[in-house]
């Protein structure tokens, strides 16, 4: 675990809110549906954690220097809710790793949206969270509840598919890293539009397993989306996944779109998960951490509570 914080309480702090914002392992699926570009979110049970304390001032944020989104998902958040007149510290701590598309940068930037509202005991509604989100960057759809279809540059598209079934996930960190931001700059609109069909096989596969509470329809789209998604960003480790998962009676593999995690599907009562995870370092060159996670519905969690104003 990573922990970015700030020595000293806001002078004057007056309240306080924390909120937890859950990562990925990738996405179920990505690609075109009606012109606009879509991935299908794949919530996990690791994430991070934002603390935002709030005083009288005129509209300062301080926090990590290594976090410059989420302390813009604060200033957006405070002037949403007409609280300009409040200075703000943020506070963050991450149990995911950076740069391999497992939505580190959403995570954060969700729980300081959750965490700023929650400092002054107001709420906001997943589909405004994923507004301000999208305001700071391209986003995934960690804010919106259960499996969410989301579109990560404009928000035009943005529900959700339903609660997962319980399932599991092996989130296969590599050693190569993305720019992520980088990389949603080119314009890949051509390339999704050539496996659209397949895109929409994939969904729906995952929408029928959702519906029926089935790990491994979900599973069976998520492969057909990671190899439609070979043409656009290629994962050389897909192959030995893939072989490995079969093995291991995995439902399926899943990747990060952007990023270059690969994960495998289970259902949450396979007997092999233990088995793959220790197969898997001998068996995957370039590995260099594995994590084994619950596939959760996302949604922002959040307490908050009036703090003692100092003098």
């Amino acid at each position: 675990m990573t922990a970015s914080t700030c020595r000293d309480a806001v002078e004057g702090a007056v309240a306080r809110g924390m909120a937890w914002a859950p990562g990925t392992c990738g996405e179920l699926a990505q690609g075109e549906l009606d012109g606009t570009i879509v991935m299908v979110t794949c919530p996990i049970d690791l994430g991070s954690t934002a603390t935002v304390e709030l005083a009288d001032g005129a509209g300062f944020v301080d926090g990590p220097a290594h976090a410059p989104k989420a302390r813009r998902a604060v200033a957006l958040t405070l002037e949403f809710l007409g609280r300009r007149d409040l200075d703000a510290r943020l506070h963050l701590e991450t149990a995911l790793p950076r740069a391999k598309g497992m939505a580190s940068s959403t995570a954060d930037v969700a729980a300081a949206i959750g965490a700023s509202a929650a400092a002054l005991s107001r709420s906001i509604d997943p589909q405004q969270q994923a507004a301000l989100a999208l305001a700071v960057e391209p986003s995934d759809g960690v804010m919106l509840p259960g499996i969410a279809l989301f579109d990560h540059r404009g928000g035009r598209m943005a529900r959700s598919l339903g609660p997962p079934p319980e399932m599991r996930t092996l989130a296969l960190e590599f050693a190569d890293e993305l720019d992520t931001e980088a990389f949603n700059a080119v314009d890949r609109r051509a390339e999704l539009r050539s496996h659209a069909a397949r895109f929409r096989d994939a969904l729906d596969l995952i929408t029928s397993g959702l519906a029926e509470g089935d790990a491994r329809p979900i599973g069976e789209g998520a492969t057909l989306s990671s190899l439609a998604n070979q043409a656009v960003l290629p994962k050389p480790q897909l192959a030995s996944v893939l072989e490995l998962g079969r093995a291991a009676g995995a439902v399926g593999v899943n990747v990060a779109h952007s990023g270059t995690v690969l994960g495998l599907l289970f259902a949450e009562d396979a007997d092999r998960i233990g088995w793959a995870e220790r197969q898997a370092f001998s068996r995957l060159p370039g590995l260099v951490a594995v994590h084994n996670c619950r596939v959760v519905g996302g949604g922002v969690t959040t307490s908050g509570r009036t703090a003692k104003r100092r003098g």
